[in-house]
């Protein structure tokens, strides 16, 4: 399967947290995070057209400043998530600057705080300075985005404060049958992005998608029904699913909530700021250890665990929260840190 969405980490695993992710076949991206980018790209930052927010302290939130500057200029919204007290903390930001030759400027920030049983949004419009705009709150039942091609759920968890915890789901996974469409002669191109979008969007099967291209200098083009299409040229399978957890408590209400929401997710971002040798610390800083990290990972059936966010006391040491992790995700150690069979 070639993948539609291509996650990557902003930052080693001792470096701010954050998840970017590609959605490839849509020319944008999905950001989990604002701590640190610096380094990051810009011209992959133009990209992220959602930013989910787990909570505003510093090593999370440090980075909308340089979003922002390299969003400014473009005519589009940006849409972010975050916990109770988001709204202010970006009002906050935005009052920081002097807005006063951006009048004409296009941009908007819509921002949703995501309260356990509401969704409160407003809009900020670079044209009236980024005046605050309330919009009309919303029930919250789980689904902060809906989109044709994936979703993005969030639940909170305990950090002393709320803490989002995020799952990005793609709705199905569209695979295009090359040898089919090379048996018809037509080269793929912009318009199977085309075709795929509509089938997500349900049109109806007599609805027509045309493919455009050039032979020998000449312009060529052939209609395609999506009721033709459907299951021999685009066959649909389950989509790739990504869970993103920071900056939580060890709790049975956390855990049972984590494991709800990062269900059979093909990778588990999680952090792992601790060692099991300092659950003491970890609890007292309402923080994972690598080892809570790797039971999460295998309460949630998770395919896979990828652990960052590491303390720096462990500068050096690296190695040794990947192992310990693994080993309770793979179940090589029971509660008591013996060992055991994997899986047992």
């Amino acid at each position: 399967m070639n993948p539609a969405f291509v996650p990557r980490l902003i930052n080693g695993p001792f470096g701010d947290p954050g998840l970017y992710i590609q959605l490839r076949w849509e020319g944008r991206a999905v950001l989990f995070d604002l701590g640190q980018n610096e380094t990051f790209p810009a011209g992959d930052l133009c990209r992220v057209s959602h930013v989910c927010v787990s909570h505003c302290h510093m090593d999370h939130f440090i980075g909308f400043d340089r979003l922002l500057r390299v969003l400014l200029g473009r005519n589009q919204t940006l849409w972010l998530y975050g916990p109770p007290g988001i709204l202010d903390c970006v009002e906050g930001k935005l009052r920081g600057y002097t807005w006063n030759l951006i009048d004409g400027y296009g941009f908007s920030l819509e921002v949703a705080e995501v309260w356990p049983d509401s969704v409160q949004p407003a809009v900020f419009h670079a044209a009236t300075g980024f005046k605050r705009e309330s919009l009309p709150a919303q029930p919250f039942h789980g689904l902060v985005v809906d989109e044709p091609a994936f979703g993005i759920r969030a639940t909170h968890l305990d950090h002393r404060i709320y803490s989002l915890a995020f799952a990005l789901e793609e709705k199905s996974h569209l695979n295009v049958d090359t040898a089919c469409l090379a048996r018809l002669g037509v080269p793929p191109g912009p318009w199977l992005s085309a075709l795929k979008s509509a089938l997500r969007r349900g049109e109806p099967d007599r609805a027509v998608v045309t493919a455009t291209w050039k032979e020998n200098g000449q312009d060529r083009s052939r209609d395609f029904s999506l009721g033709a299409a459907r299951g021999s040229l685009v066959k649909e399978t389950q989509g790739q699913k990504f869970a993103y957890v920071v900056d939580t408590l060890f709790s049975p209400e956390n855990a049972e909530r984590i494991a709800a929401l990062a269900q059979n997710a093909d990778v588990l971002f999680c952090e792992s700021p601790f060692l099991d040798a300092d659950e003491d610390q970890a609890t007292r800083r309402y923080h994972l250890t690598a080892k809570q990290a790797g039971l999460l990972g295998r309460s949630a059936h998770a395919r896979e665990l990828r652990v960052f966010h590491f303390s720096p006391r462990y500068a050096g040491r690296a190695e040794e929260l990947y192992r310990e992790a693994q080993a309770s995700f793979c179940g090589e150690q029971n509660e008591a840190g013996a060992l055991t069979p994997a899986g047992k």
